[in-house]
């Protein structure tokens, strides 16, 4: 069994933003007490809070979503370095004006044709609740190699970490 390492303040946020890596995550919204609704997005930052930003439709089903139940989830999993993140938090929907100008990319025009002055741009802003993490000390290569290790001595040699991130 792996270590189990809990973390919170900083070095919670600090492993967020390095298990955070893979751009594209599941973010996935309630739309009812207990169903979950998931779609990829594109996460365009996470800031030294915690707090992570998505660019949105506000005619978009999530925005609708979020309109009705605010709690959100958002999985991150970058399988060839074996980290995983489950992130439940809070949505808020903004059309702040400076924060879409210091998020905008051009390749975000692919879906606001209208740029930044798109009448139907809006930002999403996730603030962490809580999270938990899946972690490999050493890397794929020596997590694997632990693993054919255990097996041939019939002994566990688990190289992974998990915990819970309170930010």
């Amino acid at each position: 069994m792996g270590d189990v390492k809990h973390l919170s303040s900083l070095d919670a946020i600090e492993k967020l933003q390095e298990l955070a890596t893979e751009e594209t995550c599941l973010f996935g919204t309630f739309t009812g007490e207990f169903a979950l609704r998931s779609r990829p997005m594109s996460t365009q930052k996470i800031e030294d809070d915690g707090s992570f930003w998505f660019f949105s439709g506000k005619d978009s089903h999530k925005n609708r979503e979020i309109a009705q139940n605010d709690k959100v989830e958002l999985l991150y999993a970058n399988s060839s370095k074996e980290n995983y993140l489950a992130v439940h938090g809070k949505a808020e929907i903004t059309t702040d004006r400076a924060k879409i100008e210091e998020l905008w990319t051009p390749l975000i025009k692919t879906w606001f044709q209208e740029g930044k002055d798109d009448p139907n741009l809006s930002l999403i802003k996730v603030t962490p609740q809580d999270a938990y993490y899946w972690d490999t000390k050493h890397g794929k290569m020596v997590a694997f190699a632990k693993m054919l290790t255990s097996v041939v001595v019939g002994k566990t040699m688990d190289d992974g970490i998990e915990g819970s991130l309170n930010v």
